[in-house]
């Protein structure tokens, strides 16, 4: 194959007067060669597609066979007696169109002032302190000034979304008509794209900020090319080179690297500055008022007998002596404690990560009693056992790195478990349950049981009835491929 440069560079020479034999001894080729490359201009010969197959017979057939083309090719050659290679089969169909359309490109929209803004959220796994986490970020990209909002979650759901969206549109200041979105399940109730329908509760809060949620068309993500590109600043940009002492500290440099530093750098070939183009825009959206109520989750709760509200793995002392049933409104930062229509507290979030935590109000002593449902420590709990010997310490590392078990409900039964039988048989009893990997409590007594009827490591073995071998179902499966093992050796 001879490239499209060479041909082109054939042509441009004998135009300028190279005859045919120079031409064919400079670049080692025939004669007739470079004859057919002068005739055709340097362009390459348009390779012919003409199929032998009647292209409505094999429309027809797909759509019989519901786009299975092993089962075209069977009916080609048994109902019509055609005989072709499967790979020309799946060939005639691509160059066609019948098994692969043509990919469409999403339709073009002007870039004015104030006519939309776009919002998306992109994974990222960043290290806090020392332990890498996966985060959700979240951007919100104003795309005729190019203005950027950019904030880190752990968990990113709708209550999220709309305290995203009330914190960006605040700092802002406006509000443009719409805002392009995928087909999330946050904001879309049923439909995709053009078809899609937003849930009643989003579109109540989006018209209260006088805008509207508005679905791009499936596969189509460059219709907010804007918004991707951004996250690709985030990745390149952003992240690298920056350490990050916890989520706090996080949402803090993404804050002043979004609305600082990028509003006064040049953005794109035009050098546009995001601060200056938006002096423009904003006579092309819609104000906010300053006081815009803010989005909050509804919680009811109890307050228990020593004057505690649990929200969120965090306990909150609510004042006075009166208990029952309060209303907590849950907000982005803070949270407010009401009882019969009158606020009794309002006391902001704790820090990500912190738990069970007894909250009081600032200025005034802590209160001498506990929650009622505080979950004490195990710390001490785990100290004494691991101290009993190496392999129980190691049987506790094994139950802290087990999902699904109450971390300290289980070391304070284990501690318990082990001052009631001997520290020898406890010991022996763990390194089973460990070679095992057994977490059960009930498991691990029964083990202690059977050594301390034997009296010794080894097991009795159960009664085995060798007529089993002759069972239709033994010898079936022994024809399967045996267990692997070797996790319990």
């Amino acid at each position: 194959m001879i490239e499209p440069e060479k041909r082109k560079a054939i042509f441009l020479l004998h135009q300028e007067g190279m005859p045919v034999r120079e031409l064919s001894r400079r670049l080692g080729l025939g004669r007739n060669t470079v004859r057919r490359i002068i005739a055709r201009e340097g362009r390459a010969a348009a390779r012919a597609f003409t199929p032998d197959i009647d292209p409505d017979l094999l429309r027809r057939l797909y759509a019989e066979c519901h786009g299975y083309v092993q089962r075209v090719f069977e009916k080609l050659q048994e109902e019509h007696g055609l005989s072709l290679k499967y790979s020309t089969l799946t060939r005639w169909l691509r160059l066609l169109g019948i098994s692969r359309p043509p990919a469409s490109r999403c339709d073009r929209v002007p870039d004015e002032p104030g006519a939309e803004m776009q919002h998306d959220t992109s994974p990222f796994t960043i290290t806090l302190g020392s332990t890498p986490a996966k985060l959700q970020a979240s951007l919100l990209y104003l795309r005729y000034s190019k203005r950027r909002y950019l904030q880190f979650y752990r968990v990113f759901d709708r209550f999220q979304m709309k305290c995203f969206l009330h914190r960006a549109l605040l700092h802002w200041g406006y509000s443009p008509p719409v805002c392009i979105i995928d087909n999330t399940n946050l904001a879309r109730l049923r439909g995709l794209g053009a078809q899609a329908v937003i849930g009643p509760e989003m579109e109540a809060f989006a018209k209260s900020y006088g805008f509207r949620f508005l679905c791009h068309a499936p596969k189509h993500s460059d219709r907010k090319a804007g918004e991707e590109r951004s996250f690709l600043t985030v990745e390149t940009n952003f992240v690298p080179g920056r350490t990050f002492e916890s989520l706090e500290d996080l949402n803090r440099q993404a804050l002043e690297w979004s609305t600082v530093r990028l509003e006064q750098r040049p953005q794109g070939k035009p050098g546009l500055i995001p601060a200056k183009a938006f002096e423009y825009e904003r006579g092309f959206l819609a104000p906010l008022p300053p006081h815009l109520p803010a989005p909050y989750k509804l919680l009811a709760r109890s307050v228990d007998e020593y004057g505690y509200v649990a929200v969120e793995a965090n306990y909150y002392w609510v004042p006075g002596t009166g208990r029952g049933e309060v209303t907590v409104l849950r907000y982005d930062q803070h949270l407010e404690i009401y009882q019969g229509g009158q606020q009794l507290m309002r006391y902001p979030l704790l820090p990500e990560g912190v738990r069970n935590q007894p909250v009081h109000p600032p200025g005034q002593p802590a209160s001498p009693d506990k929650p009622r449902h505080r979950e004490p420590s195990s710390d001490q709990e785990e100290k004494r056992l691991r101290q009993l010997a190496p392999a129980v310490s190691a049987y506790v590392d094994f139950i802290l790195a087990s999902p699904g078990l109450l971390r300290h409900q289980h070391l304070r039964r284990l501690l318990a478990w082990s001052q009631r039988i001997s520290p020898e048989l406890f010991v022996r009893s763990i390194e089973r349950a460990h070679r095992y990997r057994i977490t059960s409590l009930a498991t691990l007594e029964q083990i202690a049981r059977l050594q301390f009827q034997a009296g010794t490591d080894a097991l009795p073995l159960p009664p085995i009835d060798e007529s089993f071998r002759d069972r239709p179902a033994y010898q079936e499966g022994s024809l399967t491929d045996a267990p692997d093992l070797s996790r319990y050796e």
